[in-house]
């Protein structure tokens, strides 16, 4: 595998990732890869209820889009359609659990072959194609996985 072609670097990350419809870029001061909301729309979580959102999700069979994990901060990204409204009471129930919807022009860095050594960033469903959830679809799993039982 030392034919140039088959190399993973940051710049055949990046087109990857374009042509899975992630607008992504070298963030130049960094050096890592990044993706700005505006196109892709993000919500940002605790790990631990990432995984409860995305195992929900698989058990109801509603199709995942790109879910970043964040290793040092233990924060899951789930990558969707930039269809949150702005609602100042809809950000202050997420505030309550630890959670975010990236505002516009927000950057989400994504993994690149940099973190090889160090990764401070992984895939835990990463792109394929195109598609990406309604991320007021991913808030309603958010809410179902978060409400109290009834006692």
């Amino acid at each position: 595998m030392s034919d140039p072609m088959f190399t993973d670097t940051p710049v055949s990350r990046c087109a990857y990732y374009r042509r899975c419809g992630l607008p992504a870029g070298i963030h130049p001061e960094a050096g890592r890869i990044v993706v700005k909301v505006g196109l892709v729309g993000a919500i940002t979580m605790p790990a631990r209820l990432g995984q409860r959102v995305r195992d929900d999700m698989l058990y109801r069979g509603c199709a995942l889009g790109p879910i970043v994990a964040h290793i040092r901060s233990r924060r899951w990204t789930f990558l969707c359609r930039p269809d949150v409204p702005d609602d100042q009471p809809l950000f202050t129930e997420l505030f309550r659990l630890d959670v975010a919807v990236v505002p516009f022009g927000g950057e989400i860095a994504l993994p690149s072959p940099a973190d090889a050594h160090t990764p401070s960033r992984t895939w835990i469903v990463p792109p394929r194609d195109t598609f990406r959830p309604s991320g007021a679809v991913v808030l309603d799993y958010l809410r179902a996985c978060t409400r109290r039982p009834i006692r």
